[in-house]
């Protein structure tokens, strides 16, 4: 089937645009000129310009710069967008203009061609659909909207459900005493409910961290037009667009404090990136803690076993392999080397803009996406459901010659690591060897090696 054209035309002269599209010169020429990644800018990002000129519109109408049918057909255009239009018709590649103007355009073009068509108005893309607005502050601001609304609506809940699900299973394992490790040695033990706490204690840790982001998120460069002066907008534009977002996004925003800065630099989403990778390296954790505990089942630690999801050889009949941890501790790196590639951007500013927002946006909004969905699996399929191996975990604790630190405030460093030694040399478990090499009785040695006493720091002080 061939595809039908028609002539549009710009600045620069007339393009061939494909008859089904809803964009214009601009857009194709973009289309034309960046045709390196195949990877369109988020969807979430483009819902954020789009809600940014529905925003626009209204401001720009109570100010009396946009008449009340132009504001109408504009807003119902930005209402009207299905998912194919997102998915089809804002096609421009990530790796294009630095301003992102491409992608402003984009969406002025497509907003312009709907409004026109359902109105019968002479709508423009520049000057009604882009009225007292700049690339320079639309994509820095969208790239706040985008990546709050992102992480409100999606990270935030995927962390509490982690959280609660961590929470819960530390219930569930409260009595079991394993073998702590440090080093990947054997150490003193733990409970494995204050083990899986430690995990909950991180996702928390990190909640607070990218919540505490958010009110610099919600600052927008919006009303700053080309450097940050401000000119082509009404000077209550700034404010009045910030009303309105905010009653469309059900989300408080307002202007940036100084929106030279705003435009200038990528700060804040810097700022969000370094707190995703901390979450990144506390997922890599928690995940690779569970394929620790789940390695074997026979020749390796054998604490738990977690579900089995799929057949996890294409020639190894039976074996089953930690597919979820797996895919989490990709993720995890992915998002950290995303963290460098955003850091790289966000020096990008040169004088009045930085020059790499489309990969910021395309980048952020990525490791926030990633680590949503890698959370939620991370809850429903490691954590929940795997379960506990008691049998091997009481073997392994009963033979921990380490019990003997206990030993130390009694008889000493010197003479619990020669009992220590004995044990390892033997196989033994540290009780036996130390009822010979001492003269504390039974009883009290019992009592100085219970491994549960041990988790919770307990120290009895010798009372001979």
């Amino acid at each position: 089937m061939n595809e039908k054209f028609r002539t549009e035309k710009d600045s620069l002269g007339e393009v061939r645009v494909p008859e089904s599209a809803l964009y214009g010169a601009q857009t194709q020429r973009a289309i034309d000129n960046f045709p390196i990644s195949g990877q369109a800018l988020p969807v979430e990002f483009i819902q954020a310009v789009v809600l940014i000129k529905k925003s626009a519109a209204q401001a720009n109408c109570d100010l009396g710069l946009l008449s009340e049918e132009m504001t109408a057909a504009i807003v119902d255009a930005c209402n009207s967008l299905s998912e194919e239009d997102y998915l089809r018709q804002f096609p421009v590649d990530v790796y294009q203009t630095g301003s992102g103007t491409s992608t402003n355009m984009n969406v002025n073009e497509v907003l312009a061609h709907i409004a026109r068509r359902d109105s019968g108005l002479n709508i423009s893309p520049n000057d009604h659909v882009n009225m007292g607005q700049s690339s320079n502050d639309v994509i820095p601001s969208a790239i706040h909207v985008s990546a709050l609304l992102a992480v409100r609506d999606a990270l935030l809940p995927a962390l509490r459900h982690l959280h609660s699900a961590l929470d819960e299973k530390a219930v569930s394992v409260e009595g079991v005493v394993k073998t702590g490790r440090t080093h990947l040695m054997d150490a003193l033990p733990l409970t494995m409910s204050q083990e899986i706490g430690a995990w909950a204690a991180q996702v928390e840790h990190c909640r607070e961290r990218i919540r505490g982001a958010l009110p610099r998120l919600a600052q927008l460069a919006q009303g700053g037009t080309a450097i940050g002066t401000g000119l082509n907008a009404h000077p209550e534009f700034a404010s009045l667009f910030a009303q309105k977002l905010s009653a469309n996004s059900t989300h408080q925003f307002a202007p940036a404090d100084n929106h030279l800065a705003a435009i200038a630099s990528q700060d804040t989403a810097v700022e969000l990136s370094g707190q995703l990778r901390v979450l990144a390296v506390a997922m890599m954790k928690i995940a690779n803690d569970l394929r620790w505990m789940n390695s074997g089942p026979l020749a390796g630690l054998g604490e738990i076993e977690l579900q089995a999801l799929q057949p996890g050889s294409s020639i190894m009949p039976g074996k089953v392999n930690p597919v979820i941890a797996e895919a989490v501790a990709m993720v995890s790196a992915r998002v950290m080397g995303n963290d460098v590639t955003i850091g790289v951007a966000g020096q990008s500013g040169n004088f009045q803009l930085n020059v790499m927002l489309p990969l910021i946006a395309h980048t952020l909004l990525e490791s926030i996406g990633l680590l949503a969905n890698s959370a939620r699996l991370l809850a429903d399929k490691a954590v929940t459901p795997f379960t506990v191996n008691e049998g091997n975990i009481e073997r392994a604790l009963s033979r921990n010659p380490i019990l003997v630190t206990s030993l130390n405030p009694v008889i000493g460093y010197a003479k619990a690591a020669e009992i220590a030694k004995e044990a390892y040399r033997t196989g033994r478990p540290v009780l036996e060897v130390a009822k010979e090499m001492t003269d504390l009785g039974e009883d009290r040695l019992k009592t100085l090696l219970d491994p549960a006493r041990l988790a919770i720091g307990g120290l009895i002080k010798d009372q001979e």
